[in-house]
């Protein structure tokens, strides 16, 4: 049987702040296979974000081991594209630039990426916009352009970080469904592995292959649902009784997992 290309063996991951220790996250374990689509719900504060960053290595963890592709993680990952909630594009740069930064970064020659950069701000619309700034762009066309500059090195990992939060309720629609063309819904073999945090039910269950429900913090795993919806999933998706259904027992769930976290007086 194949192994799974992230492994997260029972992670807990304790911060200092200034009034003393948090615990974030308390006896995390999970399995993602390559090429599969799983997201992240549960409550603000639950520690979504934090346990993306500790896969890509950008905090270390204070218990257990996460383990990528068979290395365990100690450091960060160049084999993650990360996608944050704000664009973070560099407004000085075009978009283009903007684009090729993670190759500056990793000490590559841009010049050996710019026929990549330009066919990927193709793919998401953008080709006219290359030599724009960031200013220039809509709030979805930034984060398109963020987008590209994760795909740039073609990492296998996509790390997603809220990516559409701030977006309306249209263009979020047009990004759910652009991303699923990107990440290869229709190609099968060669898809890249996602990991999505979102505060979205519905659209955790519109993107995903897997649902991981977080707990209040500290954040664990409360439930992992499969989705039981074909692929590809297009606009009429949205209306798919499955998906009305999946999404209702997962907001029940959260709802019972807040329950439990009340602490219950006697009279």
């Amino acid at each position: 049987m194949a192994q799974p290309l992230i492994r997260i063996d029972d992670v807990h991951m304790t911060y200092q702040a200034a009034s003393g220790p948090v615990e974030a996250l308390r006896g995390i374990s999970l399995a993602v296979d390559e090429g599969e689509f799983v997201s992240l719900v549960g409550p603000s504060g639950c520690g979504k974000s934090t346990l993306l960053r500790c896969i890509a290595g950008l905090r270390p963890v204070t218990g257990g081991r996460i383990v990528v592709d068979g290395t365990e993680v100690t450091k960060p990952v160049p084999k993650v594209g990360m996608v944050f909630q704000a664009p973070v594009l560099l407004k000085w740069r075009t978009v283009l630039d903007n684009v090729l930064l993670p190759a500056e970064l990793y000490g590559l020659n841009a010049r050996d990426y710019r026929e990549r950069a330009h066919s990927l701000l193709e793919l998401v619309g953008l080709a006219d916009f290359a030599k724009k700034r960031p200013g220039e762009l809509s709030g979805g066309m930034q984060q398109r352009a963020s987008l590209c500059r994760a795909l740039i090195l073609d990492p296998p990992i996509l790390l997603m970080d809220e990516p559409f939060g701030a977006l309306d309720a249209m263009t979020r629609d047009d990004m759910n469904l652009e991303l699923l063309r990107i990440w290869g819904e229709q190609r099968g073999a060669g898809r890249k592995t996602v990991i999505f945090v979102t505060h979205s039910i519905p659209e955790a269950c519109f993107l995903s292959d897997r649902v991981v429900v977080m707990t209040p913090r500290p954040g664990r795993v409360a439930s992992v649902k499969p989705v039981a919806l074909e692929r590809p999933r297009t606009v009429a998706t949205r209306v798919h009784p499955e998906l009305g259904r999946m999404t209702l027992d997962l907001y029940n769930d959260l709802a019972r997992k807040k329950l439990e976290e009340v602490p219950q007086t006697v009279s």
